[in-house]
């Protein structure tokens, strides 16, 4: 859980994250917040909950990268520090990994079926319009390539090393998930955007750094280095051994 100056938001969201029965672990990460966020967090009396600080702000790729590095446990799932995802989506965002179907999931705001608050339309056009780039340089199909609700089997993240320090760490991690071959479900989620008075810090400068992302590391000659996915039947006798 990447946060930065989340006070007002966070103790709810840590709650509902904890009292998912797939919760086995919650590591926040405070990127250097000037408000209360880190009392906040220290406040919170469960063992599961693990607080790293940043020294300073570094943004929200920064935060994310240094949470998966310090991720113990065989899942894991990004989770804002804001409001605007429900962690009782988990059970949709696990169902593919833990049946074995899928090594990543990805949760679409955009696919029917779970409410939405409405809000701008042309963050929606410019969402849409940076997934369907991505799309084309990464051959996937998906409807959401900027959803904060990414779901991994731990090894993926092994497979690559993210660079990115804010927003442009989502057309990142896509294309190196696309380019290791792992295998990705998406399915719907809820969602309940905020808006800037309410504290949603994402702007047009992140939309352009999200086009040069998808082109970096999606394009002829990127710098998506990964390991390829292996194979499936391989995997499961390793972790049943």
């Amino acid at each position: 859980m990447p946060a930065y100056n989340e006070a007002a938001t966070i103790r709810e969201v840590i709650d509902k994250v904890l009292a998912s029965p797939y919760t086995g672990e919650l590591v926040i990460v405070d990127d250097g917040s000037r408000d209360a966020t880190v009392e906040v967090v220290q406040a919170v009396a469960d063992p599961r909950v693990r607080l790293l600080q940043q020294p300073v702000n570094r943004g929200k790729g920064a935060a994310i990268r240094r949470g998966f590095e310090e991720a113990r446990l065989d899942y894991v799932i990004v989770q804002d520090a804001d409001l605007e995802y429900d962690p009782a989506d988990y059970e949709q965002m696990m169902a593919p990994l833990l049946d074995g179907r899928a090594d990543v999931v990805f949760g679409s705001r955009f696919l029917a079926g779970q409410p939405h608050r409405v809000l701008y339309y042309w963050h929606s056009v410019g969402n849409r319009f940076l997934t369907t780039m991505s799309n084309m340089f990464t051959n996937l199909n998906l409807t959401d390539m900027e959803t904060c609700y990414k779901a991994f089997r731990r090894e993926v993240l092994r497979g690559f090393t993210l660079e990115e320090e804010r927003f442009g760490i989502e057309p990142e991690m896509t294309a190196k998930v696309a380019a290791g071959g792992w295998r990705i479900y998406e399915v719907g989620i809820g969602y309940s955007g905020r808006t800037y008075a309410e504290g949603k810090k994402i702007g047009w400068r992140d939309g352009v750094r999200a086009v040069y992302c998808i082109v970096a590391y999606s394009g002829p000659g990127s710098r998506a280095h990964v390991k390829r996915a292996e194979p499936v039947v391989s995997w499961i006798t390793k972790k049943r051994s």
